[in-house]
């Protein structure tokens, strides 16, 4: 079910449990097909209420390309509220997070909130990307700082340009708990038909979210 956030982002909704909700961002594609099926995949696995919002709400038709021209546009106020609007839309007693790519540098900056149990990023950003750099985006590092760091799983692939092994000692100083995974690529778990997909590696870090969120 599509719904509108009270900024007037739209958001996918699936599920009616009252004990557990899970807000799923997706990556800089934003809601389609994929996040679609994961969400009611995660609802009915997890048994859980599952919100997921849009990240570009009112130019869902950008192309990636497009998507990256404009990511310096975004706003952690109205990204980080939609979130926060999500987890209240679950109706849940506790509410996880999970996030992919942009998704995941979202989530890191998420646990400044206060708002979720625990957050898992899926080789989110450390760093702000030069190109996305923007008045309205702040450095993950400095949200984490200004939050419980503790209730973060970050997972991320060595072989990732978005996660450096600099990058991932920051994480981890940061109290985060980080798992690697020797090899994979950005974006290594939630598409089966990206080519750094790794069916072992996706299959463990489901099963390391599991445990962590629940």
């Amino acid at each position: 079910m599509r719904i509108e956030l009270p900024s007037g982002s739209p958001a996918e909704v699936v599920g009616s449990s009252a004990q557990r909700g899970l807000v799923l961002v997706p990556d800089i594609m934003g809601l389609r097909p994929l996040f679609d099926e994961l969400a009611a995949r995660l609802a009915d696995q997890w048994r859980c209420t599952v919100v997921a919002p849009e990240l570009y709400p009112g130019h869902e038709s950008l192309d990636l390309q497009g998507r990256f021209a404009a990511a310096s546009s975004l706003d952690d106020g109205r990204v980080l509220g939609d979130m926060v609007a999500a987890a209240d839309r679950t109706g849940a007693a506790t509410v996880g997070v999970i996030g992919f790519c942009m998704g995941g540098m979202y989530v890191n900056k998420a646990v400044s909130t206060g708002r979720f149990d625990r957050l898992v990023s899926f080789y989110g950003m450390v760093h702000v990307p030069a190109d996305w750099r923007g008045p309205g985006q702040g450095e993950p590092l400095e949200h984490l700082r200004d939050g419980d760091a503790s209730t973060l799983l970050a997972v991320v692939g060595t072989e990732d340009p978005y996660t450096p092994a600099e990058a991932v000692v920051a994480l981890r100083e940061s109290g985060a708990q980080v798992v690697e995974y020797s090899g994979a690529e950005h974006g290594f778990v939630h598409d089966p038909a990206r080519p750094a997909h790794r069916p072992d590696d996706a299959a463990d870090a489901w099963q390391q979210a599991t445990d962590w969120l629940w």
